[in-house]
């Protein structure tokens, strides 16, 4: 095996975490948002922007992982369904709590409710992410896919 092929072996388990990270970064950041408060049109098309842009990426990950990883990771490691499908659970339940989000900055909801939205996010989020990268990061170091990064952990 070249130096190439064992690079690329090793790349799922490192993007999963680079993509995990970043969406933790974009919480953050639409959280900080919101924190700051400013009054007014521009800020408030700020954190739709925000809101929606963070949304959207949490939503393509998981479709991602759902569609393509999670079924070849169970094709490769029967023993970890179990572990997929709490996984899985966990997707369509932040998918949920996504679209409460959603339904909130649509009608431009006070702060405090958003805030309550993104804190409930958050936590089922990292809860999910820390388990995931738990159960699946010593399978993904060894894991071959031949599939695109975009269509596999999202477009981030």
């Amino acid at each position: 095996m070249i130096e190439r092929e064992t690079t690329r072996l090793i790349a799922w388990s490192r993007e999963l975490r680079r993509v995990h990270n970043q969406l933790r970064e974009a919480l953050r950041v639409t959280r900080d948002s919101l924190a700051e408060g400013s009054p007014g049109e521009a800020a408030t098309r700020e954190l739709l922007l925000y809101c929606h842009g963070f949304c959207a990426a949490l939503d393509d990950h998981h479709q991602g992982e759902d569609r393509t990883l999670f079924p070849a990771i169970a094709a490769a490691h029967p023993e970890l369904r179990p572990v997929l499908r709490a996984l899985e659970q966990d997707h369509s339940m932040i998918a949920h709590l996504l679209g409460n989000l959603r339904a909130a900055v649509d009608r431009a909801a006070p702060p405090e409710e958003l805030d309550h939205h993104l804190e409930g996010i958050a936590a089922i989020m990292e809860n999910h992410f820390r388990y995931e990268e738990r159960q699946l990061l010593t399978v993904l170091e060894t894991f071959e896919l031949a599939a695109e990064l975009k269509d596999v952990l999202g477009p981030l």
